[in-house]
């Protein structure tokens, strides 16, 4: 059976081409479409996209609904149908404007990849992530042994990504030389740190406990004054691993080079939350620590403003929408709080609604093109 067309991989490659260039998405976003193209060349049996039909969008999404997850064994989510389609759908207008396909695709046809409206509330209604409390997190670090050269970086990482918010692509990337510890700070140069949509900017240590950043201080250190390490050497050295007298691969010690992806970061959390008998919380989950914390000890708007530039964030309103949202917890206990009776309103709560208010209507200023 035919498992590629060749017509076809050509104006994929095109069109990866343009995500990537074009529209900046990065490899793993490619990567995602090149994903669901190819699900669907399967389900049309690798038929020319020139001979596209509204009625292969419909086929495709019975048959998209009818699959299951590998991992799970459980049907596709929603999110997921949503998601491939959505890739596709892009994938055919952008094909439809091509010269050789203009005439042969019908650019209406691409809108019978859309799932009904009720499928995409589903697919997209928001719902409550579990975030790490800040004495989960401190039970973690606290539990975790610090005898060997693994073991202390092991703690310092998690420690750092408390103290600094940072994302766990950054962290594998960080040189010595990016954290200053006499000024209390990270600088995430993008020049060589692998920051979201390469911004360049300084983190200073968030206000999470003395002990926590210690812990990070000691170990830059100790990479530093006990190792002689330089400053172009990594913050968080990936692990030495050497083959042993019984012919079997075994941890010696720490390798002089940088971590080429994020796994080794999230098997440490993994493995460290485990160990204190607490549920996983990835890396990313901490930033959503850091806000609430932030939404708890700041009380003007300038200094919300700062803890969202310390997250990288150049929009205060990212910080509120995609990390500000109160837990379902904290929401009860709220609305606990607002039977009381209270001795008269917080005017910086009144401050910061109202830079609130300004910055989104300043915002929809901005996308009106007034």
């Amino acid at each position: 059976m035919t498992k590629h067309n060749a017509n076809n991989e050509r104006i994929k490659r095109k069109y990866f081409i343009f995500l990537k260039e074009a529209k900046r998405q990065n490899e793993s976003s490619v990567d995602a479409v090149a994903k669901a193209i190819s699900r669907f060349e399967a389900y049309t049996k690798y038929r020319d996209f020139k001979a596209f039909h509204f009625e292969q969008a419909v086929g495709f999404k019975n048959h998209l609904a009818k699959q299951t997850n590998r991992r799970t064994g459980k049907p596709l989510s929603k999110a997921t149908m949503n998601s491939t389609l959505g890739q596709l759908k892009n994938f055919f207008q952008w094909l439809a404007m091509q010269p050789g396909y203009k005439s042969r695709i019908n650019y209406t046809g691409t809108e019978y990849f859309n799932l009904s409206e009720k499928e995409v509330r589903i697919a997209t209604a928001r719902r409550e992530t579990a975030v790490p409390t800040m004495e989960q997190i401190k039970h973690v670090i606290e539990s975790m042994p610090s005898n060997t050269d693994i073991e202390r970086r092991n703690r310092a990482l998690i420690a750092f990504t408390l103290l600094t918010g940072a994302r766990d692509s950054a962290i594998a990337s960080l040189k010595l030389k990016h954290v200053d510890v006499v000024g209390n700070c990270v600088f995430q140069d993008a020049r060589e740190v692998n920051t979201k949509f390469s911004k360049t900017f300084t983190t200073f240590f968030f206000p999470v406990g003395d002990h926590i950043q210690h812990i990070v201080c000691d170990w830059v250190s100790y990479l530093k004054k006990e190792l002689l390490w330089g400053n172009d050497d990594p913050l968080f050295p990936k692990t030495n691993v050497i083959v042993g007298e019984e012919r079997v691969f075994k941890t010696s010690g720490l390798k002089q080079e940088h971590w080429s992806n994020t796994s080794p970061i999230r098997t440490i959390f993994r493995e460290a939350f485990e160990d204190a008998d607490l549920p996983y919380f990835n890396p990313h989950s901490f930033r959503k620590t850091l806000v609430t914390l932030g939404q708890q000890l700041c009380q003007t708007p300038e200094e919300f403003k700062s803890w969202s530039q310390n997250l990288g964030h150049e929009d205060v309103l990212t910080t509120l929408y995609s990390y500000g949202e109160v837990q379902q917890h904290r929401q009860g206990e709220i609305f606990q709080q607002l039977k009381l009776p209270r001795p008269s309103t917080n005017q910086n709560a009144d401050e910061i609604a109202r830079a609130v208010v300004k910055a989104m209507a300043d915002q929809q200023i901005q996308q009106n093109g007034v």
